[in-house]
C-alpha cells in the first residue's frame, strides 16, 4: 500500500486541497468541543475576545488580548492530540506517557499564565493607571 492510499489528501491539491483541509480543521474543532477543559476554555473565549476589542486602546493590544486568548484554545487543542496520540499507542501507564501528557499540559498552564498576564496588565492600564 502506497502513501497515497492511505492518506488521499496526499493526492490533492490547489483550491480542493484547501477545502478538504478545512472540513479537517473544523472537525479538529467538533472534537475539541467533546473535550471538557477546552469547551470550558472556548466558552470564556466566547466572552473574552468581545471584550479585547473593548478593553483594547490600540489595535495593538486588542491583538494581544485576543491572541492571548487563542493561544489558549490553540495550546488546549495541541495537548489533546497528544494525549489522544498516546492512548491510542497504548491506554497502559508508562512513564514515557505520563511525560508526554505533563508536558503538553505545562504548555497549557504556561499558555493560561500568558493570557492571565496579558489581560491583568491590560485591566491595570485601563483603569489604574
Amino acid at each position: 500500500m502506497t502513501p497515497d492510499e492511505v492518506n488521499p489528501q496526499k493526492t490533492r491539491s490547489g483550491l480542493n486541497r484547501v477545502l478538504h483541509a478545512g472540513d479537517y480543521s473544523l472537525a479538529g474543532l467538533r472534537e475539541g468541543w467533546g473535550e471538557p477543559s477546552f469547551r470550558l476554555e472556548a466558552q470564556i473565549a466566547l466572552v473574552m475576545l468581545p471584550l479585547a476589542f473593548w478593553l483594547g486602546q490600540t489595535w495593538i493590544e486588542v491583538a494581544l488580548l485576543a491572541g492571548s486568548v487563542l493561544i489558549v484554545l490553540m495550546v488546549e487543542l495541541l495537548n489533546t492530540g497528544i494525549e489522544t496520540a498516546i492512548d491510542r499507542i497504548s491506554p497502559e501507564w508508562h512513564d514515557l506517557s505520563r511525560r508526554a501528557k505533563d508536558l503538553g499540559s505545562a504548555a497549557v498552564m504556561l499558555g493560561l499564565i500568558l493570557c492571565g498576564g496579558i489581560w491583568i496588565a491590560a485591566l491595570v492600564q485601563r483603569f489604574w493607571p
